[in-house]
């Protein structure tokens, strides 16, 4: 049967003649302001297409059964004169780890979600980035699937909810943790959604989905009231079909938070015009960018990848860019990278913290929550515990500096590896962006493409590196294998390079048009 829970109004048949997947923020306010549809009536024909799909891909856990009348309140505010902003009345859904008042936060466990045996963790108050979404208008639908705390950049197999399936291509991983999002924006359910990466669950979604993600550096968007892997490394961004909607979407969620001190770091690093504002057809023309190689990871791509990647290099040079070979030579950037046993490919410090972020997060939540300390989380979930041995996050007793913060969560951490390695890794980027005169890399997203579902995980070129560093990255659709997996390019850069990034994705997108619309499958609710 369908996972999917709470009470809606019924959806309204589809808006006639209005193709939900070629719907963009700008083309959602163009068709308010020219009567085409209201909030309203857009909103119900997204619902309409959730009642479609949904059963299937498995990508929204939760609906709001509010929805409807949020959006009938910002129809009455357009209809009273008021200014609104390009978000308001576009239809969006967030991450489930992101608190949302009237929603249990369970980050895919069961023993979090009170129907499936666990106990509910309902948030006092909305996360800062749920709250700027309503604040800018936006619709928002429901929340949508994670894999078990999140654990994983490659799928949602082990949630309470059951998996979410790839919308761009049948039988292949969705990407994670981030997968319902991605899904639900594929499969044009919504315009926009939330998504949040601690290793690739942004970006690995994105890209096996076909469509844009932004990883902003950290800092840059707070992260307090979202059910934390890592306090140091947790980012929330947007999931978007086009380069232009995550931008505008940006705007609305980066900025300083009292509830997140680390984004003081951030201020004063928005663009005053906003992410848009150097979007430009040209924005490519002269542009140095370094391409991936062994002196940034000596991780070779699958000869399909290579193939794709060197077509992409040459539509990069038609489009006016300078790219660079290698530009890592030489350094030791790559050796800084260490897996974290027994996991063959991911690098977990700065992860560390995790028992003390999620202590903190739990006295967020307010004083009738059902859990309020870390330790009282443990009891709850002693039954699939999540570091003991065979959980999720066993792995985690590997780095040094994990036991002692186990031992006491409600003391500050000793963290002084983790960051020693961001600043050597931050060290290198800028001596060789500066040697090299770089504006930016841009490397294929993954080595080879998309495993079978429940064969292998996601092989990335950046987790880790990326997420240890801070730094921001800009996802976007570039060709297919020729089995139809997407092919992805990943605009990266130093240090609150959005701007920048965004303007060199989106030269690329207008230049090339690669992506296509998936084609969609309804079935009946799985059993």
């Amino acid at each position: 049967m369908s996972t999917l829970e709470s009470a809606q109004n019924p959806p309204a048949a589809g808006l006639a003649g209005i193709d939900l997947g070629a719907l963009t923020v700008d083309a959602v306010q163009a068709g308010f302001r020219s009567g085409a549809f209201t909030a309203e009536s857009l909103a119900r024909a997204c619902l309409a297409q959730i009642d479609t799909y949904n059963a299937h891909y498995n990508a929204i856990i939760f609906l709001n059964p509010l929805a409807i009348d949020d959006a009938r309140a910002i129809d009455a505010r357009r209809e009273a004169g008021e200014a609104l902003g390009p978000l308001a009345g576009v239809p969006v859904v967030v991450k489930d780890p992101m608190d949302m008042v009237g929603f249990p936060t369970t980050a895919g466990w069961s023993l979090l979600h009170s129907k499936t045996g666990g106990v509910d963790l309902f948030p006092a108050t909305d996360s800062p980035v749920v709250a700027r979404m309503r604040a800018a208008g936006a619709v928002i639908l429901g929340k949508t699937n994670v894999p078990v705390l999140s654990h994983t950049g490659t799928h949602a197999d082990d949630s309470w909810a059951g998996p979410t399936l790839n919308v761009a291509i049948d039988g292949r991983v969705p990407g994670g943790s981030s997968a319902g999002t991605a899904a639900a924006v594929a499969a044009n359910m919504v315009v926009l959604g939330l998504a949040e990466e601690t290793g690739g669950s942004i970006q690995n979604p994105a890209s096996a989905q076909d469509l844009v993600g932004i990883k902003p550096t950290i800092g840059l968007v707070p992260n307090a009231g979202v059910m934390p892997l890592s306090g140091n490394r947790d980012v929330v961004g947007p999931i978007a079909r086009n380069v232009r909607d995550a931008a505008l979407c940006l705007d609305v969620l980066a900025g300083y938070s009292a509830e997140d001190p680390k984004t003081l770091a951030g201020v004063g690093k928005k663009p005053v015009g906003g992410y848009t504002s150097l979007l430009s057809t040209d924005a490519l023309r002269g542009v140095r960018l370094g391409l991936y190689g062994p002196g940034w990871r000596d991780q070779p791509l699958s000869p399909e990848a290579s193939e794709l990647y060197a077509r992409a290099a040459d539509e990069l040079r038609s489009l006016g860019a300078v790219l660079v070979e290698d530009p890592f030579a030489g350094t030791d950037f790559a050796s800084l990278r260490q897996p974290t046993a027994p996991l063959p490919n991911f690098d977990a410090r700065g992860m560390e913290s995790v028992p003390y972020d999620l202590h903190r997060y739990l006295q967020r939540l307010g004083p009738d929550a059902a859990l309020k300390t870390f330790d009282e989380f443990a009891r709850a979930t002693a039954a699939q515990g999540a570091f003991e041995p065979g959980g999720v996050l066993h792995f985690m007793h590997s780095l040094p500096q994990f036991v002692a913060c186990l031992r006491d969560p409600s003391a500050p951490p000793d963290l002084s590896d983790f960051i020693a390695l961001k600043a050597r890794y931050l060290q290198i980027v800028d001596e060789v962006f500066a040697r090299e005169r770089l504006d930016g890399l841009v490397f294929p997203q993954m080595r080879e493409e998309l495993p079978q579902v429940r064969t292998g995980t996601i092989q990335e070129t950046t987790v880790g590196e990326l997420n240890i560093a801070g730094l921001p990255a800009v996802t976007m659709p570039a060709g297919y294998y020729r089995s139809g997996a997407p092919f992805g390019l990943l605009f990266l850069g130093r240090q609150w390079s959005e701007p920048q990034l965004l303007a060199q994705a989106y030269a690329y997108e207008v230049g090339t048009r690669h992506r296509r619309s998936p084609s969609l499958k309804a079935q009946a609710a799985r059993s």
